[in-house]
């Protein structure tokens, strides 16, 4: 199974998390959405696919700007990430994320890995939170820390057997 690992990033984030996904998934192809196109993508029977959150809950720039109407997702498997930062963004903390989910579900992906516990984080709402967890993996570095490789690494061993 082809898989590809595709991200949004403006200052980094995304892009770092990205690298430590690819670091524990090493058969996967890393892609930035920026030189990415709709056709590339539809070639790929998974995506590992994320995003940082921006301005009033939007979408990073680079996805914003993607033709995702040219996405192809039906029956594909689909993981998601996502970086942000609760305390500055606690109204909109890592809805990134949750507007690429509502993205892949509406074109019948199939959503694969553990939604993940809000418990780590305090925030407001977010759209990234769907029956009381996460879609996905969220990342706040200032929650992370010390722990990131640890938490990125767990989160794609939990996800590998579903491609």
């Amino acid at each position: 199974m082809s898989v590809a690992i595709v991200y949004g990033s403006t200052k980094g984030a995304a892009a770092s998390v990205a690298e430590l996904i690819k670091n524990n998934f090493k058969e996967a192809d890393l892609i930035n959405i920026a030189k990415a196109t709709p056709d590339e993508l539809n070639g790929y029977d998974g995506l590992i696919i994320g995003t940082s959150t921006y301005y009033d809950g939007e979408l990073q720039d680079d996805w914003e700007a993607f033709d995702k109407e040219a996405l192809e997702l039906n029956g594909k498997k689909v993981a998601l990430f996502g970086v942000g930062n609760q305390k500055r963004h606690g109204k909109t903390f890592n809805n990134g994320i949750g507007i690429l989910y509502e993205l892949a579900v509406s074109k019948g992906a199939k959503i694969v890995g553990d939604k993940n516990p809000t418990d780590k984080y305090t925030f407001e709402t977010s759209k990234a939170v769907v029956d009381g967890k996460f879609v996905g993996l969220v990342i706040d570095k200032d929650v992370e820390g010390d722990s990131l490789e640890d938490s990125v690494a767990k989160w794609t061993n939990s996800i590998k057997n579903n491609f």
